[in-house]
C-alpha cells in the first residue's frame, strides 16, 4: 500500500510579504533607464502557463536552448511597438 505524503499549507503572511516587496520594487523602478544601466536592469519574472500553437512553439524551439527567452523578447518587441503606435 502506498504511503501518503503529508501536504502542508503555506503561510499566507509569507506570500503577502513577497507581494508587497515585489510591488514596492516595481513602483520604485524608473521609467527611463540610462544606457549604462540597461545591462544591469533585470525585470521581475512571473511563472505562467501559456498555450501556444504547436508550430509556433516548434519554430522557437528549433533554435535550441533559450526558446522561452526568445518568446519573451518577441512579445516585448510587439508590446513596445504597440505602445509607440498608441502614442502617435
Amino acid at each position: 500500500m502506498k504511503q501518503r505524503k503529508r501536504v502542508t499549507k503555506r503561510k499566507k503572511a509569507s506570500r503577502k510579504a513577497v507581494r508587497i516587496e515585489a510591488s514596492e520594487g516595481s513602483r520604485r523602478r524608473p521609467r527611463y533607464l540610462p544606457e549604462e544601466w540597461a545591462g544591469m536592469y533585470k525585470p521581475l519574472k512571473r511563472p505562467v502557463t501559456l498555450r501556444l500553437d504547436a508550430d509556433v512553439l516548434a519554430w522557437f524551439q528549433r533554435a535550441g536552448r533559450g526558446y522561452q527567452t526568445r518568446i519573451n523578447r518577441t512579445l516585448r518587441k510587439v508590446m513596445i511597438e504597440e505602445r509607440n503606435k498608441a502614442r502617435e
